[in-house]
């Protein structure tokens, strides 16, 4: 069976673009493929989380995940740091990286354009930890998005290297991808584009937070004065309130509002509080077996656990035959 290696970095709750996007494709190779779903939390390490921060981070994506629907019993659920393997193959292939290629990666450039104060070894070499992570299982293919694929062409650049260094056909070349009927590009509020953590707080809707706060931020969504000639086109602030309909609201419901738009006898208040109705609905059983799972400390231990047994037994079958090509071999 083919394997499929995905990360996230802990760094707050997931909101419902990661649940309809990473989480629902997640949800279905867990039964297709040979999975391995990780916290990212050595990556987090970059930007210095307090210690106390970065453990309830981890804690709560891992219950979010569980509540979503993952299955630690069809996928591998685990926390990167879990796996000391990781680490240490971090450490050999680092020897084969250059820095001319590090430095001219997309993501490190844009990284110390924004946080030029934090410029660390982690954030130049944060590829090969990617490449790593997918490496060291030796998956065949990664869910990512189109930012994202840069990190897959140095992931397959440092496994060949490694392969022609030492002449071996060790390191598969992992593809990236997806459910291509799956993809769904979900907006933010704020009319800004796609829903991002990095749009703040009023951007997203997040799959934990009370009915109170998600309906408020929908309430506050932009929109414009509304439409003045019948059947014109949306303003991007008000197709991105339809394209989250779309996700969440009944079929007849979306026609009628789209009815009352190219009549120009829309209401924006009561679309977004038809929207924020439905949204609750979808959201409320994910919610409860959030909180439910958050304060199961014995359900979280046990996922963690089986997830870093079955990672480890992974990452050390690789680990094992990497010492052996470089030629790393104990005398005792």
């Amino acid at each position: 069976m083919e394997r499929v290696v995905s990360g996230i970095r802990p760094t707050g709750k997931l909101h419902i673009g990661n649940y309809f996007g990473a989480v629902a494709n997640f949800l279905k190779m867990q039964y297709e493929y040979d999975c391995f779903f990780f916290i990212a939390d050595i990556h987090s390490l970059t930007t210095h989380p307090t210690p106390a921060d970065l453990h309830q981070n981890v804690k709560h994506v891992l219950a979010e995940y569980i509540a979503a629907g993952l299955d630690i019993d069809k996928c591998t659920l685990f926390v990167q740091s879990d796996v000391p393997e990781i680490s240490e193959l971090y450490t050999y292939m680092n020897m084969n990286a250059y820095l001319g290629e590090l430095e001219r990666s997309a993501s490190f450039k844009e990284k110390i354009r924004m946080n030029p104060d934090n410029v660390n070894a982690g954030l130049l070499t944060y590829p090969v930890l990617m490449a790593v992570d997918i490496l060291v299982h030796r998956a065949h293919k990664v869910p990512v998005g189109k930012d994202q694929e840069q990190h897959i062409e140095m992931t397959r650049q440092f496994g060949n290297r490694f392969n022609r260094l030492y002449n071996v056909d060790f390191f598969p070349e992992p593809q990236a991808f997806s459910y291509s009927n799956a993809l769904v590009k979900v907006p933010g509020l704020t009319g800004s584009g796609k829903m991002s953590k990095s749009g703040g707080e009023a951007d997203a809707i997040f799959l934990s937070d009370d009915e109170s706060i998600n309906t408020k931020k929908i309430m506050r969504a932009k929109t414009d004065e509304g439409p003045k000639t019948q059947n014109q086109k949306k303003p991007t602030e008000v197709q991105n309130l339809f394209d989250l309909m779309q996700l969440v609201c009944k079929p007849d419901v979306i026609d009628t509002f789209n009815s009352d738009y190219n009549a120009c006898a829309i209401r924006y208040g009561d679309l977004k509080k038809q929207l924020a109705y439905d949204m609750e609905i979808f959201l409320k059983p994910i919610r409860e077996r959030f909180i439910d799972t958050l304060k199961n400390e014995n359900l979280l231990a046990n996922a963690a656990k089986i997830g870093a047994e079955k990672a480890r037994a992974s990452a050390s079958r690789t680990l094992k035959e990497v010492r052996e090509i470089i030629g790393i071999r104990k005398f005792y």
